[in-house]
């Protein structure tokens, strides 16, 4: 019995601005192929069944393009494995703020894909000895959170979740998508159930011996350079799915190749450096790249570096770094300053997340918004900003 695990699509993701030739958002066309990749791998593996769990779209009204692309690689793997039980969560991305507006993903209904939007849902399929107990977002955000234990009635139980388990994530939260629901550990028995499959962390983890975030298939959270450093803490090398034998416990994963490479450069600590130094250190990490920066998206962060310095840079070798690469980001950050407070004694200046801290701290608001979680989500947005990149 094995089950094809993925999450955390985002189809329709759109960052930067170049386009293919057909006008599409060039990082919106590499989403798509990734998720086409892993059809592709899909049709080759022939699970048993096949659980998407959650953040299928990266918006609730996705572009028209999305939705035809999703509706037809859904349709081949309908279509090539046609007594495959698909189950399709609904995550956080996929969830509007108001009931009345609908979720696109209940398209999907009209190909025999299971939908779950709203409420939890066990779904039993006996001719398999399986059954899957399906956890939304907006089943775990209610006053009644759903009981999340199996019930005993067949082989194989699965628990498909998209929640944020507490004390998980990296203590660097900037990494984490946010605005998930989040679901106590004692809430959980991993050894109860066969197999639990979590989305909505993009970077790959085990939990438990059967319990795994498989991770998203590209880069698309709000700060992908903490993704990159989340994953080489967790020793996992690049995004893929997961193939899981309920039968064995063996958990495989399913690599998916990408056709541009997310790279973060050494960092330049440019303190008393002179702008021709800083211009010669730029140069010598942009060609240590074996393959060069031809359309690779490539950071490149310098410390301590005095804004009348940054001016003096020179812009166009920066610009046509800029032109090579599909995205090239100098993230030059300024010493941090120092002042003067009351009459003379020395004091430390604020920064941009401390001043935005404060100020939502104290900003008026409507009765039914949380300030706690109004001031988390704030400060979350600005710390996963660039710090005074260079545009040229």
């Amino acid at each position: 019995m094995k089950i094809a695990h993925l999450a955390d699509v985002h189809l329709g993701f759109r960052r930067y601005h170049r386009h293919t030739p057909a006008g599409i958002n060039q990082r919106e066309a590499d989403v798509a192929n990734a998720f086409r990749g892993s059809v592709d791998a899909i049709l080759v593996a022939q699970p048993d069944a096949v659980i998407i769990a959650g953040d299928f779209f990266h918006s609730v009204r996705p572009t028209n393009q999305a939705i035809i692309f999703a509706f037809q690689q859904l349709q081949r793997i309908r279509a090539a494995l046609p007594e495959t039980p698909i189950i399709l969560l609904a995550g956080n991305h996929d969830t509007p703020r108001s009931r009345e507006t609908g979720e696109i993903i209940t398209l999907f209904t009209e190909i025999d894909i299971e939908v779950v939007v709203a409420d939890a849902k066990r779904l039993v399929y006996p001719e398999l000895d399986l059954s899957v107990l399906a956890v939304p977002h907006q089943a775990l955000v209610g006053e009644m959170p759903p009981d999340l234990s199996p019930d005993g009635g067949t082989r194989f139980e699965v628990l498909a979740m998209h929640a944020e388990i507490e004390g998980t994530f990296p203590s660097d939260s900037s990494t984490a998508e946010y605005g998930g629901a989040v679901v106590k550990q004692a809430d959980l028995d991993p050894a109860a159930w066969s197999y639990v499959a979590l989305g909505h962390y993009h970077v790959q983890s085990q939990l438990a011996p059967n319990m795994w975030y498989c991770g998203a298939l590209e880069y698309t959270s709000t700060n992908p350079w903490g993704e990159l450093l989340d994953e080489a803490e967790r020793g996992v090398r690049g995004k893929a799915w997961l193939l899981a034998d309920l039968a064995t416990g063996a958990v495989t994963r399913q690599p998916v190749p990408h056709t541009r490479r997310l790279i973060d450069l050494p960092p330049i600590e440019g303190t008393d450096l002179s702008p021709a130094e800083l211009d010669r250190l730029i140069g010598d990490r942009v060609h240590t790249l074996a393959d060069g920066l031809t359309d690779h998206i490539v950071r490149l962060v310098i410390h301590d570096v005095p804004r009348h310095v940054a001016r003096e840079l020179d812009h166009a070798a920066i610009r046509a770094y800029k032109t090579e690469a599909l995205h090239f980001q100098l993230d030059i950050r300024r010493p941090e300053g120092h002042r003067t407070v009351g009459v003379g004694a020395p004091g430390r200046r604020q920064t941009l997340p401390e001043v935005v801290t404060e100020y939502l701290g104290r900003r008026p608001l409507p009765q039914e918004v949380d300030r706690e979680t109004f001031v988390h989500v704030g400060t979350e947005l600005i710390a996963s900003v660039s710090h005074d990149p260079v545009e040229g």
